[in-house]
């Protein structure tokens, strides 16, 4: 018997630890209110190092290989490629889930090329960006399927 309740309140603990870590309401709208900010910034005006300032922590963790972890490494990298002219980042959709986001786009850093399918994903802490993964898929000259891939 003592092992049964033991076990059924084991249970419990689970299920009350699963439901409490899920996002709250709240929690995802102001997190999709900052992310949608930081695209704008970011993408559409191409302000890296204001997003950066304005929405991201100084100690910043970056996933991308090519980039070094750090607000100030980020910026670094990419503010050269967004101020390409002629440099184009368009966002196609913003998915935000708690403290998690992924900005959808289509990138390219040359007017003349297909560019790529970026999928940028954010982890969000005490309203600044805290951390970065990344996904890239060049866009080919022909597909085996008719489907965009936006």
């Amino acid at each position: 018997m003592n092992r049964m309740i033991v076990a059924g309140l084991a249970g419990v603990a689970v299920m009350t630890t699963a439901v409490a870590a899920r996002p709250t309401a709240s929690e995802t709208e102001r997190n999709r209110a900052i992310v949608t900010a930081f695209a704008e910034q970011f993408y559409a005006r191409r302000d890296v190092k204001g997003a950066f300032d304005r929405f991201v922590a100084p100690d910043y963790i970056q996933h991308n290989p090519g980039i070094a972890d750090g607000r100030d490494a980020a910026v670094a990298a990419l503010a050269d490629k967004f101020a390409t002219p002629g440099a184009r980042f368009d966002v196609k959709r913003i998915l935000v889930d708690g403290d998690l986001a992924m900005i959808h786009l289509h990138g390219r850093t040359d007017p003349a090329s297909r560019g790529g399918a970026v999928a940028d994903i954010y982890r969000l802490k005490d309203g600044r960006i805290v951390e970065h993964w990344d996904v890239i898929q060049p866009i080919p000259a022909t597909a085996r399927n008719p489907h965009p891939m936006f």
